[in-house]
This record gives structure tokens, sequence and C-alpha cells, in this order.
């Protein structure tokens, strides 16, 4: 393995920090690696995996103003790029204005997730709630060639070499970026298509927006979609002639928030609505289904079937679970972590755009969340569901689940005590047909030996446990969400005679 350290960035956290997602885990990076031709540790890289594997992580810096909540880490992405049997992998920071802004400050600047917006040592900021940092931590996805960094609660999506992850700047879709209100994490690409989908929300009305991003980056629709009051929706879906929206009966309480307070609460006296409208619509074509109450912090897929709209999702049973009083401070506010406190499971709705009639049931029992599918079935039909379990308690990834929504059935492979993955992605055999002809990639840290590597499933032989492990040049932190852009999706991919030449590092 070839090995540099490119580059290191300023931390003033303390040697002895003792925050429960700062440290084991979560203890955060503040090294930039190239690292070409993996070491093997065991198995070998498939001749036909070609493409790259892309996941983001939190990485902290500097102290929190005051309350440290793990969504409020700087961005940092990875990336492992397989060609020819061989391969290569990146870190680097995201360049947000607000890292830069703290790299010079030395300081934070901005108050975290779990802090008043009036504690912020800085005027102005991001997100819905007004007066945060963009970190750009929350999730990657590929369109016209670039990386696209995003905020869970809205910001700038930050567009980054996906070779070399250097940040190249910020989207702005020929003029028509909406820097108003941001973008929210979890926009949308569909594959055949070459669109871009996504939506922005604000405590102002009509607080919610949607847009449609075309194939060579421009802005080619933007509208809004009025709701009764601020929302806090995470994802959305599509299928192919739709969008689909949600209005959850979790939000933030009106009474505090006109006292410009931002707690969370779960309204069960209130159905949760989804929203069906044709991908280039408007307000006045919105369909609008009741459905149980819930809330959905992410959806696998939607395809039409018929006169339905069938949309796989992550169901909570009990979105607001009871406080632990007594536990102290941290384990009040990581709850919302912990799947089998907040009782997540595959769920399945069916909006019937005839009758107006939603049938819904769970898909499974077990608890999982951070699905994946085929990328190449994205608001098509697909049958298998890539998800993760968690170690009781913790934001801790201890396994992999393979969910057939065809049959019901599951297997699982876990990985060994004191290892942790992250959100895995399907990446297709080149050349496949079937849905499931391809490999599952994701990244873990290993407690045990305090490294990192790299893991490649069978995706249609989970539990045979990994085709190769590729290690790393450091044990990363814990993260969140991945994605996987084939090869020839990429500039520069066979302009050279290896990925890593093309890299020009």
């Amino acid at each position: 393995m070839d090995v540099e350290v490119v580059g290191r960035v300023l931390s003033t956290l303390p040697e002895d920090d003792d925050h429960p997602y700062r440290t084991g885990p979560w203890r955060p990076q503040t090294t930039e690696w190239r690292a070409d031709d993996l070491a093997v540790v065991e198995g070998g890289i498939p001749a036909d995996l070609d493409g790259v594997y892309l996941r983001n992580t939190e990485n902290p810096v500097h102290p929190a103003i005051r309350l440290y909540h793990p969504f409020d880490g700087d961005g940092m992405v990875h990336v492992v790029g397989f060609r020819d049997g061989r391969a290569f992998y990146r870190n680097r920071f995201v360049r947000t204005d607000g890292f830069l802004a703290e790299q010079e400050a030395g300081e934070a600047l901005w108050a975290g997730i779990a802090d008043r917006p009036e504690l912020s040592r800085r005027p102005g900021g991001w997100g819905a709630r007004t007066r945060m940092k963009d970190a750009s931590s929350t999730d990657v996805v590929v369109h016209n060639g670039h990386v696209l960094s995003s905020f869970w609660q809205c910001g700038d999506l930050y567009r980054l070499d996906p070779l070399t992850l250097d940040t190249v700047g910020k989207a702005t879709w020929g003029g028509g970026f909406p820097s108003d209100w941001g973008v929210s994490a979890h926009t949308k690409t569909d594959g055949r298509t070459g669109e871009l989908l996504f939506f922005s929300y604000s405590t102002e009305a009509p607080h919610l927006r949607y847009g449609v991003v075309d194939d060579r980056d421009r802005l080619v629709h933007h509208t809004d979609v009025p709701l009764p009051g601020a929302r806090l929706p995470h994802d959305m879906a599509f299928t192919e002639n739709y969008a689909i929206f949600n209005d959850l009966p979790l939000f933030w309480d009106p009474e505090l928030l006109e006292r410009g307070r931002y707690a969370s609460r779960f309204h069960p006296d209130l159905p949760s609505r989804l929203g069906v409208m044709p991908r280039r619509g408007d307000a006045s074509r919105i369909r609008w289904f009741e459905a149980e109450p819930t809330y959905v912090l992410h959806f696998a897929n939607a395809y039409e079937d018929g006169d339905e709209i069938v949309l796989d999702g992550f169901f909570q049973g009990r979105p607001e679970p009871p406080d632990p009083r007594g536990e102290g401070v941290y384990q009040r506010m990581f709850r919302f972590l912990a799947l089998e406190r907040l009782q997540t499971r595959l769920h399945r709705w069916r909006l019937n755009l005839a009758t107006g009639q939603v049938r819904e049931e769970h898909l499974a029992e077990r608890y999982t969340e951070f699905g994946t599918i085929n990328p190449g079935h994205g608001g098509r039909p697909h049958r298998y569901t890539y998800a993760v379990t968690q170690k009781p308690g913790w934001f801790l990834m201890d396994g992999i689940v393979r969910h057939d929504t065809r049959t019901g059935a599951h297997e699982r492979y876990a990985f060994p005590e004191g290892v942790y993955g992250s959100e895995t992605a399907m990446a297709p055999r080149a050349g496949s047909t079937a849905e499931d002809d391809g490999y599952l990639i994701t990244l873990t840290t290993d407690m045990n030996t305090d490294t990192s590597e790299c893991l490649v499933f069978d995706a249609a032989r989970l539990t045979d446990g990994p085709v190769a492990r590729l290690r790393l040049p450091e044990r990363i932190s814990s993260g969140t969400h991945s994605a996987w852009a084939p090869g020839p999706a990429l500039p520069r991919w066979r302009d050279t005679d290896t990925a890593a030449e093309a890299i020009g590092l």
C-alpha cells in the first residue's frame, strides 16, 4: 500500500475528552490521507467491481459552545475506488464556509442542534432552525460527475471531485440555487433521467419547497409545497412519474417556536400525511394521503404498481421515546438515536391514486434503519433492501441485514464484537442484469485493533461474509450515509492506465 499524509487540520479538542460521541468509535480524525493499492487483508478485490464507494463521517475539531450532538460534527467524506481488481482511498474535510471560519477563529462559532441559536458567537448562519453551522456532514450523492455533500437541516450543497474529494465549490444550478432556504439532505438522483430531485424546509411559510435539476445541472423546476406549519421532513421519495413528500406528526412545538425555542414533540393525535405530486407538478396537483401517526427518518424506495404508489421506509413505533430521567443529559438527548427505543422497522405504505385509500404493513419485525437498494431500481420496483442493525442504546451499526420484501425473509451478517460499520451501498456488478447481482460495500471501525477496513460482500450471499477486506491507513470515525457511483459516470475514470493515475496525486 502506497500511503501519504496530504493534510492536517487544527483541532482544539481536549486530550482528555470524555464526550460519548467524540471518543471511542466516534473519535474524530484530523488527518487527510492518500492511499493507493490498498492492502488486501482477506479475499480478493472482484475484477468486475468498477466505481467508487463514498461515505461521510462527522468529525468535530472544536469543543461545542455548550452541548455537542454528533450531527454537529464537521463533514469529512471518504472514498474507496475500485478498478481492475485494485483499490485506492482518499479522505477530505468538506471546506464549508463554517468550517473555514472556525479554523481561522480556532473555536466553535455557532450553536449546535442541542443549544439555543442565540448562543452562537457569529450572526447569520444556516439551517431551518437558523444560526447553525452548515457542517455538510449528513449525506452524499453523485450528480453530473460531482459528489454533492449536504447538511441535514438545509444549507448549501458542496461539490467535491469524486476521485480526489477536493472541495471545488458550491452547487449554483445556473444561478437558480435556493440560497435563501438552502437544500435539505437526501436529495434524490434518478440514474435513468440524470435528474436530481430536492426539497427545502423552513419555519417560514409555505414551509416546504421542491425542485428538479436536470442532467446538465440546471434548475428546471421549483415550486412551493404548502404545509400547515413548520415541519421536520428529513427525506423524500420518487417514482418514475411522481415525487413523494411527508407531513409527519413529529415537529417543533409551535408554542415554544413562537418564543424562539426549538424542541420537537410527537403529536399522536395527528395522522401522518404523505403527499404525491407529478415530478414537475405544482401545489394544485398534490394528493395528500393520511396514514398511521409516526415519524420516518429515511425512505428506502418508491414505485408505481397499477393505481398504487408503493412506498417503503422505516416506521418509528415510538418517535418520542420515554425520557430516561436520572440517566444524564446525554442519555436523554441521544435516546432519539437508538433504534430499539424508537422501535424502527421496515414498513410499506400503499397509496391508491384511484380510491384515496392507504394500506400499510410492517415488512419485518427486526429493528433496522439506513436502508439502501440497487441504485438502478430507484423509483422502480425493487425486491431487496439492505439495512443495518444497531448496538442497543447507541448510534453504532453492528450488522447488515438483507430484507427480501417479496418473501418477507431476511438474513443478517453481524460484525464481531467491538466492530462497527456504516450505511451499506449496493454496487451492481459491471454488466449485471439481476437486482442482487453485485456487491455490498461498507467501512468498519474496529475498536479491538484500532483499525478500519473496507468490506466487500456478494450481495446475494451476505451471510457468507466478505469476499474482500481492505485495510485503510487510519481508524476512521463512525459515520452515517454512503453512496455508490459506477466508473462510467465519473470524469477521467478511463483516461489513464489506472484509476489512481487519473486522480493526479
